[in-house]
C-alpha cells in the first residue's frame, strides 16, 4: 500500500515540475515576443515618421502643419476602411462559426414518445387549419381478384417438389418455362 502512495506521490511531484517548467517556458516566451513587438514598432514608426525639424519662418510652419494635416487625413481615410473590412470580416467568421456550429448538431436532442395517430391528424398537426386534402389510405389500395388467389392456391398444390423441380431444370425446362409464360 505504501509503495502505491509513493508512486502516487512521484507523479504528482513530477506533474508538478513539468507544469512550472512549461509556465516558466511560455513566460520567457512572452517576453521575447513583447521585446520583438517593441523592435518592430521602433523599426516602423523610424521608416514612417521621419524625424521633425521645425522651420524657422512663418510660412515655412505653415506649410508643414498643412503637409501634416494631409498625411493625417489620408491615415484617418485608412484607418476607416481597415476598420470597416475587420468589421465585415468578424461579422462573416461570427456566421461562419454558427454555420459550423448548426452543422455539428449541438443541439440537445430531446427524448421523442411514440405517438398513434392517423395521417390525417398529422397533416393537421402540421398543416393547421390548410389542410384539406384527406388521406384515405384504404381508397388507393388495390383490388385484388380471386382468380389470382386459385393460381396461387394451385400453385402451392403441385405435389412433390422434386418431380417439379426436375421438369424446370436445364435448358429444356426454362424453355417450357418461358412457353408456359411463367
Amino acid at each position: 500500500f505504501s509503495h502505491l502512495q509513493k508512486k502516487r506521490r512521484a507523479a504528482t511531484a513530477r506533474r508538478q515540475h513539468l507544469k512550472s517548467a512549461m509556465l516558466q517556458l511560455a513566460a520567457t516566451e512572452i517576453e521575447k515576443e513583447a521585446a520583438a513587438k517593441e523592435v518592430e514598432k521602433q523599426n516602423y514608426l523610424a521608416e514612417h515618421c521621419p524625424p521633425l525639424s521645425l522651420p524657422g519662418s512663418m510660412q515655412e510652419l505653415q506649410d508643414l502643419c498643412k503637409k501634416l494635416h494631409a498625411k493625417i487625413e489620408s491615415v484617418d481615410e485608412e484607418r476607416y476602411d481597415t476598420e470597416v473590412k475587420l468589421q465585415k470580416t468578424t461579422k462573416e467568421l461570427e456566421d461562419l462559426s454558427q454555420k459550423l456550429f448548426d452543422l455539428r448538431g449541438k443541439f440537445k436532442r430531446p427524448p421523442l414518445r411514440r405517438v398513434r395517430m392517423s395521417a390525417d391528424a398529422m397533416l393537421r398537426a402540421l398543416l393547421g387549419s390548410k389542410h384539406k386534402v384527406c388521406m384515405d389510405l384504404r381508397a388507393n389500395l388495390k383490388q385484388v381478384k380471386k382468380e389470382d388467389t386459385e393460381k396461387e392456391k394451385d400453385l402451392r398444390d403441385v405435389g412433390d417438389w422434386r418431380k417439379n423441380i426436375e421438369e424446370k431444370s436445364g435448358m429444356e425446362g426454362r424453355k417450357k418455362m418461358f412457353e408456359a409464360g411463367e
